[in-house]
């Protein structure tokens, strides 16, 4: 989450932003509110009467003070107390964020139904959508770079140097169940490197164009003597339905010097790709000896499917 291209970072700060201006502009007009119930300060006293389609009115609408409160509360302290949450970087801020760019609109929503359409209100409402969209957005951006692996955590690596497990991973999803399947058969590691930005958002349109072409995404180089490797597993993530464009580029180099290989996909469907397992048989000019499909979402995964 601190790295300098870390969209978590980007994302909390726009956060930040939506709940100051949000919480500063609410508690203002409620004080407003407050200081002049009348509503004459803010040029508000004209629209008192369409608070008499409210329930309670004659108890409640007299004045603003009641609206004054609710506004205080419902949009400002609130506001204010995600704020102070982010700033100190705690996970509940993002939380309430997000829910609290849904409060707004819920509260605009009331505006919709008491006064007739005007911009402040449908201002407020964009925003309020903009503060919940980026809350959804940070809790994603967390998630994923939150997912880490320590190789520590795998002491069986390379105890059987006559195995390959070979894997591109761009957000960290892939790596882990690579690393796990080499700890569970003792086989050696390789990460592929793109010659090509993966990383960021950016990176994961520029991703998304080769994939939707079925491209090849050049790689930096392949494991060294691959033929000499009894056994190698693949492991790859799904993009745009299909193979990734860096395992399919490192699947055309290495086509003819693999005597074995079986095939890991991870992808956030329900889908098997079965597919992208045959273009890589095609490429390799092999048959696998096995494949398993993952699902895994948000640093989730769901139960494996193996092929029979």
């Amino acid at each position: 989450m601190k790295s300098a291209h870390s969209r978590f970072e980007r994302a909390r700060r726009w956060l930040i932003f939506w709940t100051l201006f949000i919480g500063v502009g609410a508690v203002g007009g409620a004080a407003m509110m407050l200081i002049e119930p009348s509503g004459r300060i803010m040029g508000m006293d004209a629209m008192l009467p369409y608070f008499q389609k409210l329930p309670f009115a004659d108890v409640l609408f007299q004045d603003f003070r009641f609206p004054g409160m609710a506004l205080f509360i419902v949009n400002g302290l609130s506001n204010l107390t995600a704020a102070a949450l982010l700033l100190r970087r705690k996970k509940a801020g993002v939380v309430c964020g997000g829910l609290f760019g849904v409060t707004l609109m819920m509260w605009i929503c009331i505006q919709f139904y008491i006064f007739p359409l005007n911009f402040m209100s449908t201002a407020f409402f964009v925003f309020g959508f903009a503060q919940a969209a980026t809350g959804y957005v940070a809790q994603v951006f967390a998630k994923q770079e939150a997912f880490s692996v320590r190789e520590e955590d795998y002491p069986h690596i390379g105890e059987r140097p006559e195995r390959l497990v070979v894997y591109f991973s761009r957000m960290g999803y892939t790596k882990k169940l690579a690393y796990e399947a080499a700890n569970r058969t003792g086989a050696r590691v390789f990460a592929l490197r793109a010659k090509e930005r993966t990383e960021g958002t950016l990176g994961f349109w520029w991703c998304g164009r080769y994939g939707m072409h079925r491209w090849a995404m050049p790689v930096e180089a392949l494991p060294e003597g691959i033929a000499q490797y009894a056994h190698v597993t693949i492991c790859s993530p799904v993009w745009v339905f299909a193979l990734s464009a860096p395992v399919r580029a490192f699947c055309r180099e290495a086509g003819g010097k693999i005597r074995e290989a079986d095939y890991i996909l991870v992808h956030h469907t329900r889908g098997r790709y079965v597919n992208a397992a045959n273009e890589m048989d095609a490429l390799l000019g092999l048959r696998r000896t096995g494949l398993t499909s993952v699902c895994c979402r948000m640093g989730r995964y769901g139960e494996a499917w193996k092929e029979s």
